[in-house]
């Protein structure tokens, strides 16, 4: 069979922020053609946040307005997560422009405003490199060019302790430098602005909202595309699946990696009963995984007896961006995406399986 890639698996959380602009295998690239690329682009998460619609005071009407517009647009900035940086950030500031005619056709300009100012608090000290910002604080070149340096004093210590991470290598020394830069960003707003300015740009960010306990930050959970052969389970789609909590993961029967995770799925799928559906989607790698009748073997012979889909030509797989086997992906009950880990569960130690009962946990009673 093909080798598949052994790698430490990421879990991904909350705001601090949006990991949906990591592209595939965890490398950020540093590549800066102005500061502005610097900013954070939290403003799909932040719409995506049941706090913030009761903090825009957002109507049932709006809300469902909304969520018709996630439908259509989630996929692709789901998808973007796997891009070269400039290419992701392209495309997510196409999806951020028209969720922001979204709501200047269907929001209040004071909705709009405090809309504004939340993205402005989530992005922290980074707007200080946005151009609107830095004009309306009339910020000197040479106040824009040392945030600039901070932030990519940041941006450059992250990447090195993620990479650390990533390769199993010490990172206690990076942890500390990681703390000393951001602080160091931090402390640049006092140490580089003037006093007139802070007043005009603590206005500007009008009442403090904590953006970092948002826990629904990510885009819809893509519709599963329609397929010939299930295991275990008529058809099945998204849609109907409303109101469980769904565990989705792809794997393939070859994969030994994707072996490692399948007794966490018998035993999720036993435990919690018809509340949570554990979903497999068998996604083929080598010629074998092709075959339907090679897969249902397969299946039986682990004793995967969860609803299984079988992807033989891997549409699903495009349609979710799918870039590992195996992945896992856990979705609320009301259709959105609150986790998802690539690789084994447990490789090197890791505790992915318990991140993701204590998350189906919390899920359960929402």
């Amino acid at each position: 069979m093909l080798a598949r890639q052994r790698t430490l698996v990421i879990g991904l959380n909350i705001l601090g922020l949006l990991l949906i602009g990591r592209p595939a295998g965890g490398q950020v690239e540093l590549q800066i053609s102005s500061a502005h690329d610097l900013v954070p682009q939290h403003l799909l998460g932040l719409v995506h946040a049941p706090e913030v619609h009761r903090e825009l005071q957002l109507s049932r009407q709006q809300i469902d307005g909304l969520e018709k517009l996630f439908g259509q647009l989630d996929g692709y900035w789901f998808r973007a997560r796997n891009l070269p940086t400039a290419e992701r950030r392209r495309k997510v500031a196409i999806v951020e422009r028209a969720v922001l005619i979204w709501f200047e056709n269907h929001a209040t300009p004071e909705q709009r405003e405090r809309l504004a100012q939340l993205e402005m608090q989530a992005q922290s000290m980074r707007i200080l490199l946005r151009p609107d910002l830095a004009d309306k604080l009339s910020m000197t070149p040479e106040q824009i060019e040392r945030m600039t340096g901070l932030a990519l004093a940041t941006k450059n210590i992250q990447q090195r302790l993620r990479t650390a991470i990533e390769q199993n290598q010490p990172t206690g020394s990076l942890q500390v430098e990681v703390a000393d830069t951001v602080k160091a960003e931090q402390d640049g707003l006092q140490t580089v602005m003037e006093p007139k300015q802070l007043e005009i740009l603590s206005e500007l960010l009008g009442k403090p909202f904590d953006t970092s306990q948002l826990k629904r930050i990510y885009p819809m959970a893509p519709e599963l595309v329609p397929v010939q052969h299930w295991l275990n389970s008529p058809g099945l789609t998204l849609k109907n699946l409303r109101g469980k909590v769904i565990v989705v993961h792809f794997y393939a029967f070859e994969c030994e990696n994707c072996h490692a995770n399948f007794a966490h799925y018998r035993n999720w799928h036993r435990k919690y009963g018809e509340d949570v559906v554990i979903l497999g989607i068998q996604t083929p790698e080598t010629e074998a995984e092709r075959q339907v009748e090679a897969v249902t073997r397969a299946a039986r012979e682990q004793n995967l007896e969860f609803p299984i889909l079988v992807d033989l030509y891997s549409a699903n797989w495009k349609a979710w961006g799918n870039t590992m086997w195996p992945t896992v992906y856990v979705i609320d009950r009301n259709g959105y995406l609150r986790h998802w880990w690539q690789g084994e569960l447990n490789w090197k130690g890791a505790t992915g399986d318990e991140a993701i009962e204590q998350l189906i946990a919390e899920l359960r009673e929402e």
